[in-house]
């Protein structure tokens, strides 16, 4: 079963073959998928799921029908944790979703394409619908183009790069805020990379100065100036934000397409993923370098920068 909004966000779908009559299936999606009910999402599963980190959590992380993204949401599937699934590709969504419940867990898959400001809109405001919590949202979903495919930019106009790896990132993180703000402890991560430049704010679109290796690197520091600039945000809220350079060339579908010779396994980017989703002690405001905290690009600490991107992100997503 699915359900589509006008602007192509797929916001239920329920695993074929199962047999249930329409007043179960209601029930069964009210509880299961932590609508407000009481009930835990996986109670079938409850023996032993008390002591899963994730127990009794709800994790949204971008990107997670492929690579790094889908990893991490199998790694973290089990008894008492419901993961939220997001990607473009409808059919890669299912299997996530099948494979999570084949491990005990439960999950639900949002479709919806980061390069549309519109479609990230409309995803945070069906979460916003759909759950009563957000415990983690992982912010993973991520672009590298090649050299040849040049310059592009995204439905709304804006360099490609830095629309999907940063400001669809920004946006939805806006959306959700006010989720994040009731849900006791909730973490905020986002997947930023050791590849990083400096923001050109002259030249942010990258209309003068474009290379794919720049374009991305551009768009993964900005997503660090916002961990720490959304970090003093929310002190003493109980939310935490931090970043991470997961591990280096993985063997991720995005490295491979490029020629790129891989030198580190995807299990090793979960790890440090995981580790800021689940560790009870990695604090706020900080950059890791898989498990280790290390210093960004100097621009990452220049607070008139990270100010000026925060104004400039609220006028390019009218997050505000």
């Amino acid at each position: 079963m699915s359900t589509k909004t006008r602007s192509g966000v797929n916001v239920l779908w329920q695993p074929e073959g199962q047999r249930l009559a329409p007043g179960i299936i209601f029930l069964a999606l009210a509880c299961t998928f932590a609508l407000g009910c009481s009930t835990n999402p996986s109670s079938a599963a409850q023996s032993g799921a008390d002591e899963r980190p994730t127990s009794g959590k709800v994790v949204l992380i971008t990107g997670s029908t492929d690579g790094l993204g889908r990893e991490v949401a199998l790694k973290l599937a089990g008894p008492g944790t419901h993961i939220v699934v997001h990607g473009r590709n409808r059919e890669r969504g299912h299997e996530v979703v099948r494979a999570i419940e084949t491990a005990g867990g439960s999950a639900r898959f949002y479709q919806a394409d980061l390069a549309h400001l519109d479609q990230v809109r409309e995803l945070g405001r069906a979460i916003l619908r759909d759950y009563k919590r957000l415990d983690v949202l992982v912010n993973n979903a991520g672009i590298w183009l090649a050299a040849e495919q040049g310059r592009q930019v995204s439905a709304d106009g804006h360099e490609l790069h830095f629309a999907v790896n940063y400001l669809s990132h920004y946006l939805l993180t806006r959306t959700l805020l006010p989720l994040l703000r009731e849900t006791p402890s909730a973490r905020i991560i986002n997947v930023a990379s050791g590849a990083q430049q400096p923001i050109n704010f002259d030249d942010v679109m990258l209309e003068r100065s474009y290379s794919d290796g720049r374009g991305y690197a551009q768009s993964k520091l900005a997503q660090v100036l916002f961990t720490l600039d959304l970090a003093r945000e929310l002190q003493g809220t109980g939310v935490t934000v931090n970043a991470l350079h997961p591990a280096s060339m993985m063997s991720t579908t995005m490295v491979l397409s490029r020629g790129a010779a891989a030198r580190s396994s995807v299990a090793e980017g979960v790890d440090a993923v995981v580790h800021l989703i689940t560790s009870p002690d990695v604090g706020t405001g900080g950059y890791f370098n898989g498990t280790r905290p290390a210093k960004a690009h100097s621009q990452a600490y220049d607070a008139a920068a990270r100010a000026r991107l925060r104004r400039l992100s609220d006028v390019l997503t009218g997050a505000f």
